[in-house]
């Protein structure tokens, strides 16, 4: 009932934003190259935090 009130883990929110930056990324491959070139390398860098993440919570 008051799922909306539920805070975001830091892994959700990575996720999150993973998710935004590679959709933009694809949106803007078939416009400018570079800009999506750019996003898709921070999208990389949040998905290695990801990995982090999940190889701590497995240990």
């Amino acid at each position: 009932m008051f799922a909306w009130i539920k805070q975001k883990t830091e892994l959700q929110k990575l996720q999150h934003a993973y998710c935004k930056l590679m959709k933009n990324a694809y949106k803007l491959a078939l416009t400018d190259k570079s800009k999506s070139d750019r996003l898709h390398d921070e999208a990389n860098q949040i998905l290695s935090q990801i990995k982090k993440i999940e190889n701590q919570s497995v240990l």
